[in-house]
């Protein structure tokens, strides 16, 4: 009896690898998927190069998974591998889909509801060692030498490959340790609409009824009424006795 689980993952590298296929059947639909089988001290396993485009992953993985599955195998296959589940995007631009990943974190971005939400996904470009920014950084940067070693002559062009890797590092130093501000994002604008809400009810609960205003007014005898008094009875005086 054939084994009946497979897992295949994307690892960190980016390599995509296949694990639990030890027997012959299974290896054998996952070489005609496209998969390099690997038989070393630990063990059988098959893998995709980390220079596989990442279209070409998800449609050998997809390929792989729905042949064992018709082989009566259970397949766990990630989301990020299945075709059916793939973005539109990173189907459309091929070689630029690093471009539909980047337009996922601006998605997450624009869709965060609150300061937490915005710093873990503004956190992908500002990570320090694997954060978007830092990979485009060193991108520049070994472009930059590539040019260096493939023509000395093109050393103009160098160097504007530097310049804009010192750039890219010049923007993490100005949003270095932002993720404090960024998670407060929008508290101290909570706790003044809550200051002014209890404000609000404060006032509303101090100011009289108008029936308690009319009676305070009434209550209290109008300049008028006391100039009237005054004139009209005047204080009596008691006078000598006969």
């Amino acid at each position: 009896m054939p084994a009946r689980s497979i897992t295949i993952t994307s690892e960190f590298s980016g390599s995509v690898v296949a694990k639990g296929a030890t027997d012959d059947l299974s290896a054998q639909l996952l070489r005609h998927a496209g998969f390099q089988q690997i038989d070393d001290w630990h063990g059988r396993r098959h893998r995709l190069p980390t220079t596989t485009p990442l279209a070409d992953k998800v449609a050998v993985a997809t390929h792989a998974a729905e042949m064992l599955r018709a082989a009566r195998y259970e397949v766990d296959l990630p989301p990020s591998l299945e075709t059916a589940r793939m973005s539109p995007s990173v189907h459309s631009l091929g070689l630029y889909a690093v471009g539909a990943e980047l337009l996922k974190i601006t998605d997450r971005i624009r869709a965060a509801e609150n300061g937490a939400a915005l710093q873990q996904a503004v956190e992908q470009l500002l990570h320090p060692e694997h954060g978007a920014l830092e990979r485009v950084r060193e991108a520049l940067e070994a472009a930059g030498e590539q040019v260096n070693d493939l023509d000395e002559e093109a050393y103009a062009l160098a160097d504007r490959f530097g310049f804009a890797s010192e750039f890219v590092s010049s923007a993490q130093a100005e949003l270095v340790d932002s993720g404090a501000e960024l998670r407060q994002v929008g508290t101290a604008s909570k706790v003044h609409a809550v200051a002014r809400t209890l404000s609000g009810h404060q006032g509303a609960a101090l100011t009289p009824s108008p029936a308690a205003a009319k009676a305070n007014v009434s209550s209290v005898p109008s300049s008028e009424t006391a100039q009237s008094n005054t004139a009209g009875h005047s204080p009596r005086v008691p006078g000598p006795r006969r």
